[in-house]
């Protein structure tokens, strides 16, 4: 009996391990396909949900349904089987050809690749543990074992983005975790044939379980599907405002497991008075953030402080959660319950949210859930025996606070001076068109705000309607460009991020202005809402950037612009030396690429000058200063370019040092770009 609980904590270690360990790499080798945003992220968080839910109503069915023999060989059939998706590197035939649900195309890319492993990986703690409980009596520990699957995963979860992402190459990591989940499916058999043979304890058998309530089959899913609405919301927030990489994927993924282990390891580590008088500051930390998001201009005290107030709130659900788990023999019900909570939360954000609202208010409505939930949970532990007045005062001022935290969370705030013109959200996150006067001489721009940042701006007036501003104006890198170019003739523009076509002002008869943007969203409202494609002859190419270029003839470009960010976040696959190469490939000998790196937290430079000079082309760095009064804007971008001489008409432009090593498809590093915005002087 020993052995065989040496060989099913093996099996629960590696299995979690495993589990985790996938997440943020698979994800990160589909991230390209789908245009690089946070968004990608948040569904394959979905789908991950919904896999261990579909692994969770396995290991259900498969223990209350079926003999222990018959568990076991079913069991191990489906282990052997699973044996023939390895390595887990997603197939060319999987990848999108523009146009459909990215949502549900995500979905099929992740189920084809590794769909069936990750339900095996998924069902392994509830499996191992209800096996394990059969044959141990009910005074088995098996809730200790779940906080071994959870100290598992939340290793593979800190040593993706600190040891793995920075070392290896992506197919390395495939193949080496698909060697590692062979060894997976050896313990996982010999665990499966031991069992099987096992017969439940007779202290298990005439065990006789209290029945359990509705009412608390109702709190255990709504305290795992909170935190899991909390979860996505937190992750969306992080992600937008800085890139969709693994290093912040695993952030608010770690503070939610870490909370898991905590709790479930033992009940004295969950004291309910301290996590509640935490509460209050917790709640104050994620309004500040949603309502001055750059009150502090420093992003590592940001993510310090909306981390540290997410992890409280987990606490308190997985803490309360945890104090009323029931016995082992409704164990695996248990933690159906818990991943129906975990899923309904993850459509919630990733599915639903987008369609029923026009902005981005899911941490906002998070939050107030999450106080309905305390409030409720509060009412149902209040102590026998007490004064009851204070339970009915509570409940009387609950009604008259609710609406003040609606208004402070989802309220408008525009400033004073600014129309709201537009407000829409899609699958890519959240857009904004406003209005507003931009200095005292009475000009008005239309602007238009992805997130948090503004990425597109235009005069009101039409006589002046096609003047390039805030990024993109005269004096900024891909002005002086252009206009470099054009004093040759007709000159042919290509470019990768739509906004509000800016760059169509710069179009003249004969120049054309080629766009690619994969947000159909952004293409309506630069259609309809600006006018800057009428400038000129454009075109727009809806998809990915990389894969429509991928499947374009060369376009003989003069200029090539890069300036596909979502929010402040950085698409990484539009950085690597094979989307370089593929830049060149429809770029003019003499033509000239313009990569936009202006960013609060990241130095893209070194990224971009690393990438130059593999190429052996010159690149260099034309900073901006724009004087917002006229619609300019600060900016940074890097030109490259064939030779160092073009530059001798742009004395503004500086060297550029490079990164020691380039970014490429298998290979990423923002760890290093990082660290140089996050100081704290």
């Amino acid at each position: 009996m020993r052995d065989n609980k040496v060989v099913i904590a093996l099996t629960i270690f590696l299995g979690a391990f495993l589990l985790f360990a996938v997440e943020p790499m698979i994800a990160k080798m589909i991230l390209p396909w789908f245009g690089g945003s946070a968004a990608v992220w948040l569904t394959c968080l979905l789908f991950f949900q919904g896999a261990l839910l579909a692994g969770y109503i396995y290991a259900h069915l498969l223990t209350s349904k079926l003999s222990a023999r018959r568990q076991g060989r079913v069991h191990i059939a489906l282990l052997v089987i699973s044996l023939a998706v390895l390595p887990i590197i997603p197939a060319d035939t999987l990848k999108p050809t523009g146009g459909g649900m990215p949502l549900l195309q995500i979905l099929l890319v992740l189920s084809a690749t590794i769909g069936l492993p990750f339900l095996l990986l998924a069902s392994t703690g509830p499996l191992m543990q209800t096996w394990f409980a059969r044959g141990a009596g009910p005074d088995a520990s098996v809730y200790r074992l779940y906080s071994l699957s959870n100290i598992a995963s939340l290793l593979a979860l800190l040593s993706y983005p600190a040891l793995v992402e920075p070392q290896f190459a992506t197919h390395v990591q495939a193949w080496g975790w698909s060697a590692v989940y062979a060894l997976f499916v050896l313990t996982a058999a010999l665990a499966a044939w031991r069992s099987s043979h096992i017969e439940a304890a007779p202290e298990a058998t005439d065990e006789v379980s209290e029945p359990v309530q509705s009412i608390d089959r109702l709190f255990w899913f709504l305290l795992s599907a909170v935190p899991s609405i909390l979860l996505l919301a937190v992750t969306n927030y992080v992600l937008r405002n800085i890139a969709a990489i693994p290093l912040l994927w695993v952030m608010p993924l770690a503070l939610y497991l870490l909370s898991f282990i905590i709790c479930f390891d033992h009940p004295r580590w969950y004291d309910r008075p301290t996590w509640y008088l935490l509460l209050p500051m917790a709640f104050a930390v994620i309004v500040l953030s949603i309502v001055k998001p750059f009150l502090i201009d420093n992003f590592l005290v940001q993510l310090l402080g909306i981390g540290s107030a997410f992890f409280v709130c987990c606490m308190v659900c997985h803490g309360e959660l945890a104090s009323q788990k029931p016995a082992p023999a409704h164990l695996t019900s248990f933690y159906l319950t818990i991943g129906g909570g975990g899923v309904a939360g993850g459509l919630a954000v990733a599915a639903i949210a987008p369609i029923l609202f026009n902005k981005d208010h899911d941490l906002a409505i998070a939050l107030m859930m999450f106080s309905a939930l305390v409030g409720a949970v509060a009412w149902k532990r209040w102590p026998v025996g007490a004064q009851r007045w204070v339970r009915w005062a509570g409940l009387a001022i609950a009604p008259a606070a609710w609406p003040v935290l609606v208004w402070i969370l989802v309220a408008p705030s525009q400033p004073w001076g600014v129309d709201l013109v537009l407000n829409a959200r899609n699958f890519y996150g959240p857009l904004e068109v406003t209005s507003r006067p931009m200095n005292v001489k009475g000009d008005v721009v239309l602007e238009l705000q992805n997130g948090n940042i503004m990425h597109g701006r235009q005069l009101s007036d039409p006589a002046r309607a096609c003047e390039p501003l805030s990024y993109y104006a005269r004096g900024s890198g891909v002005g002086l460009a252009i206009a470099e170019l054009g004093k040759a003739g007709p000159v042919k523009v290509g470019v990768i991020g739509l906004g509000a076509g800016t760059i169509a002002g710069y179009a003249r008869p004969g120049d054309h202005v080629r766009f690619y943007e994969i947000n159909p969203l952004v293409r309506d409202i630069a259609t309809n809402v600006f006018s800057f494609l009428k400038c000129g002859d454009t075109s727009v190419a809806m998809g990915d950037a990389r894969l429509t270029l991928e499947r374009e003839e060369p376009n003989n470009f003069d200029v090539l612009a890069i300036d596909a960010f979502s929010s402040d976040a950085i698409p990484v696959h539009l950085l690597t030396t094979e989307t370089f190469d593929l830049y060149w490939k429809h770029l003019k000998p003499g033509g000239v690429l313009a990569v936009h790196v202006s960013n609060r937290f990241i130095d893209l430079v070194p990224i971009v000058g690393a990438a130059a000079e593999r190429s052996g082309k010159t690149a260099r760095l034309v900073f901006d200063e724009s004087d917002e009064t006229i619609g300019g804007s600060r900016s940074d971008w890097v030109l490259v370019t064939n030779g160092p001489e073009f530059f001798d008409a742009i004395p503004t432009a500086t060297e550029v040092t490079a990164a020691p090593r380039p970014w490429t498809d298998d290979y990423s590093n923002l760890w290093r770009a990082l660290n140089v915005k996050f100081r704290l002087d």
